[in-house]
């Protein structure tokens, strides 16, 4: 079953991170299903926190720019998507390469939504687990 009521490409998702925190990191929608979006982000010196390693945050903007496009694409006509909350459990350490996110609903409601993003590293062993609450706002 379709989840999305906006019709959109990998291409058009790509361009509304130019210029902003999504294309500042290099996060890339590099797939889109009737029930899921998968995005990547590299782990390089824009993502990376001192030591070398996936800076957390960055782990969180991925999971926050993929929850809140998928939101997005589950609304219409003038409706926006703003986070009201987001956590994240870090299990596992990333020091090259790139990690790709999937995104999935666990509610989409007419005044909020609740999305799952799991991040994985090259290797599909799983780095960190999000959840993103949204809200829908006329």
């Amino acid at each position: 079953m379709k989840l999305w009521k906006r019709e959109a490409t990998l291409e058009q998702l790509n361009r509304t991170g130019e210029g902003c925190m999504v294309g500042h990191v290099g996060i890339q929608f590099t797939r889109l299903e009737d029930d899921y979006l998968e995005a990547t982000m590299p782990v390089d010196n824009r993502t990376t926190q001192p030591f070398g390693l996936l800076h957390g945050g960055a782990s969180v903007v991925l999971a926050e720019s993929m929850g809140s496009m998928a939101g997005y694409l589950c609304t219409e006509g003038e409706q926006k998507v703003v986070g009201l909350e987001i956590n994240a459990n870090h299990i596992r350490a990333v020091f090259e390469g790139q990690v790709r996110g999937v995104c999935r609903a666990l509610h989409v409601g007419r005044r909020n939504q609740v999305w799952q993003i799991e991040i994985f590293d090259g290797r599909d062993r799983l780095c960190c687990t999000s959840r993103l609450t949204t809200a829908v706002i006329e």
